[in-house]
Order: structure tokens, then sequence, then C-alpha cells
């Protein structure tokens, strides 16, 4: 049986990075699982790679077809924005180990779907300041900014992964990364090598 390690941490914690030199380690032979947003994909973006990126009529299709998992949308100043992740034959947990990037309350509907035993929190802790910073320096990068919206999501975290709230998740794996990125990714793969080891001795 195959284990589902969803990384989750605060806007710009560097879970992007984490997640793909993750990918790349072939000592722990990870699967990408790749959720749906509607909202507009961003530059150097790839369908299908950060997102399947689709429209409100899918999201709808998936839904009535009762293919999604856990569902989370934002009213945002540029309209609603939905996340959500889809059974869609993406997951095989009876024969394969998987990485995703998920909210807390994604990680909590996906434990529930699969158990808890088979999904492993992983959270990513950065000091807020180093966040805004990284935060800024990524707007400033698009075609048109909006710093409204990084406002909006560095203040929403706050609730999103608040400790009473981590806690009450059974979240307790948490990684710093406020150094260097290979040190923290070294760390979290040792963590998942013994997760995957203890699952095959059983």
């Amino acid at each position: 049986m195959g284990r589902i390690f969803v990384l989750m941490g605060k806007s710009a914690s560097g879970k992007d990075a984490i997640y793909k030199r993750l990918l790349d380690r072939s000592d722990l032979g990870l699967k990408r699982v790749v959720l749906y947003t509607t909202r507009p994909i961003r530059q150097k973006e790839v369908d299908g790679v950060e997102y399947h990126f689709c429209d409100e009529e899918e999201e709808a299709r998936l839904t009535e077809a009762g293919k999604v998992i856990e569902k989370r949308v934002y009213n945002t100043r540029l309209g609603r924005w939905a996340y959500f992740t889809a059974d869609d034959g993406q997951i095989d947990i009876n024969s394969s180990d998987y990485l995703m990037i998920a909210t807390l309350e994604a990680y909590i509907k996906l434990r529930d779907y699969y158990s808890k035993e088979l999904v492993l929190p992983i959270y990513i802790e950065t000091e807020d300041s180093i966040r805004l910073e990284r935060a800024i320096r990524r707007e400033r990068k698009q075609a048109a900014p909006r710093y409204d919206e990084v406002c909006r999501r560095f203040l929403t975290d706050s609730e999103d992964f608040s400790s009473d709230k981590l806690e009450a998740a059974g979240v307790s794996i948490i990684f710093k990364n406020e150094g260097e990125l290979e040190d923290v990714v070294d760390s979290i793969a040792d963590y998942m090598k013994g997760a995957l080891n203890g699952n095959k001795d059983q």
C-alpha cells in the first residue's frame, strides 16, 4: 500500500521549490498529484504541471460526477477562484507513493477520504518577514502585479494555518525553511524514507 505525502505551508514558504526537488529525487520515487484550479494561469506556469487549469463548467462537471474529493473557493479581488482535488485516476494508492501540495483543510479531507495511515502531512514553516519579501518579489515579475492580492493571501494564511488548527488536525511534522534549501529537502527526504520503510516492514 502506498502513501500520499501532503506538503503544506503559508504562501511563499518555499513549498513549490521543495516540491519540485522532492519529485526529482530518484531515491524517493514519488509521483505527483496535480490539483485543479479555475484561477488564471500565471506567467511561466504550465497547464498540467503546477495545476490543471480549468473553467467553471469543467469544475461543475467533475463535481456532478462525484469526482471532487475536496474543494476550496476564494472570492478574490480578481473573481471567484476554486482549487480542488479530483479522483480522476491520478492516484493508485495500491501501487505507488505520491506527493502533493495542499491547504490544511484539503489535507483533512484527503486524510478522511483515504485514511490517516495513508495520508501523511508535512508542514513547511518560514518566518513571516521572509515570506512577505519573497511574495512581493514574485508578484513584481507578473505582467500586472496585484499587491492587494498578495496582502489578502498573507493575512488569510495566518488564520488558515494557525497553531490551534494545525494541532487540531494532528499536524506535528514541521520543517523550517529559512536556511539552505537543499538542507531542508534532505531532511524531508530522510523523514519520507523512514515513513516508507516503516510501511514496507508492516
